[in-house]
């Protein structure tokens, strides 16, 4: 598949064209950057609008093989001398600029998201510009400067038209980045469907909790979990943690951030391969489903041609259906809950309490654990701390 080229590449290419028109009054309508992976960027520059003191262009964002809602997005940059200076990078005191105090002063404009709660990349009140693309747009106008001769400072503004309506489509208003998309990369390369790219999501979603003083977090592998607890109980999980197929190392972040406890809600179909031991709950990593059911079900004394039938069965609402024939729903499921709590504490080391919810679209609400009813609670007071 083919490897695209981040938010964050594509602002430090349009910052790097823009400053190098600025600076020498030509015209750029290619330019390339160095990746921190160390690929070159090689980026057509569109829609350049120059001025004496101010020029903008725009990069369009390409990202491969991956379906982010960025890509084939434009990222604008625009650099101006900065107030405190002429063009010539003087100091308005006559004074010639010493190298140390040029200064490439960096900001969001239309479309780039502004943070509002803290444990993110940017402190409170910033443009959500992760400081990787800071410091690879610093990096490539310092060099533009460097070649023009240029001591000054210059200001660079980077804006997404688009940004605020595809930011709707993103994780940014539940992380509380407003006003359009964050410009975002670690490598400057977007690799096609990235396991890391969703762990380190995870990661910063868990750390902004413990920032903002939580020491607890329910997690959920996905949007139904979320809407099974408010159907079910009127419980908005809106700031639970999506961990996708990722339990155990969503497990492992839970236990280095410090919390201390944290409940798994989510549909019988995933959460059953947690009763056996499987901590990614991927289809293509393991999928033992109707033979956890299946014993579960010998264990609590189902008739042998019933757990032949479950074994039989494709999807596990098929496999609860068998069990409600038989009336073994609940036991069932309350020991597939507690073998899930165990597996889940022991993935911790103990150092986390653990509670699930089990349900089914068909049946509902199948189990939980015995210390998930005073989660009903924390989570009611968790609504009244939204901000």
């Amino acid at each position: 598949m083919r490897c695209g080229f981040t938010t964050g590449s594509c602002a430090a290419a349009a910052a790097k064209a823009a400053a190098y028109m600025l600076l020498t009054g030509k015209m750029k309508t290619e330019i390339t950057i160095e990746t921190p992976k160390g690929i070159p960027y090689r980026a057509d520059i569109l829609d350049i609008a120059r001025g004496e003191d101010v020029v903008s262009c725009g990069v369009e964002k390409d990202g491969g093989d991956d379906p982010d809602v960025t890509t084939g997005a434009w990222i604008y940059a625009k650099v101006s001398f900065a107030e405190n200076r002429n063009t010539a990078g003087i100091w308005k005191d006559g004074l010639q600029a010493e190298e140390n105090r040029q200064e490439i002063y960096i900001d969001g404009g239309t479309g780039v998201g502004r943070v509002t709660k803290p444990g993110l990349d940017q402190p409170v009140g910033n443009a959500a510009i992760n400081h990787v693309p800071r410091e690879m747009i610093r990096r490539e106008v310092l060099e533009v400067c460097r070649i023009a001769d240029y001591r000054g400072s210059l200001k660079v503004e980077i804006f997404v038209p688009e940004g605020e309506r595809l930011a709707a489509q993103t994780f940014n208003p539940r992380l509380g980045i407003v006003g359009g998309i964050s410009i975002l990369g670690t490598s400057g390369i977007v690799e096609p469907m990235s396991s890391q790219a969703i762990l380190d999501t995870i990661r910063v979603e868990l750390n902004q909790r413990r920032v903002q003083g939580f020491h607890y977090a329910a997690i959920t592998p996905g949007n139904y979990g979320q809407e099974f607890m408010k159907r079910a109980y009127g419980y908005d999980l809106d700031r639970s943690v999506k961990c996708s197929n990722f339990i155990g190392e969503t497990i492992d972040m839970a236990v280095e951030l410090g919390f201390s406890k944290v409940l798994l809600t989510g549909h019988i179909g995933k959460l059953i391969k947690v009763a056996g031991g499987i901590m990614n709950t991927h289809s293509r990593e393991a999928d033992a489903r109707m033979e956890l059911l299946a014993a579960f079900a010998i264990k609590e004394g189902a008739e042998p041609k019933q757990c032949r039938r479950i074994l039989e069965c494709v999807t596990t609402e098929e496999a609860v259906a068998v069990l409600a024939e038989n009336g073994k729903v609940r036991p069932v499921m309350e020991y597939a809950a507690e073998r899930i709590c165990y597996y889940l504490e022991k993935r911790a080391g103990g150092n986390l309490q653990m509670d699930c919810v089990l349900y089914s679209n068909e049946y509902g609400e199948l189990a939980r654990s015995k210390g998930a009813e005073e989660w009903f609670i924390l989570l009611a007071q968790d609504a009244e701390r939204q901000i």
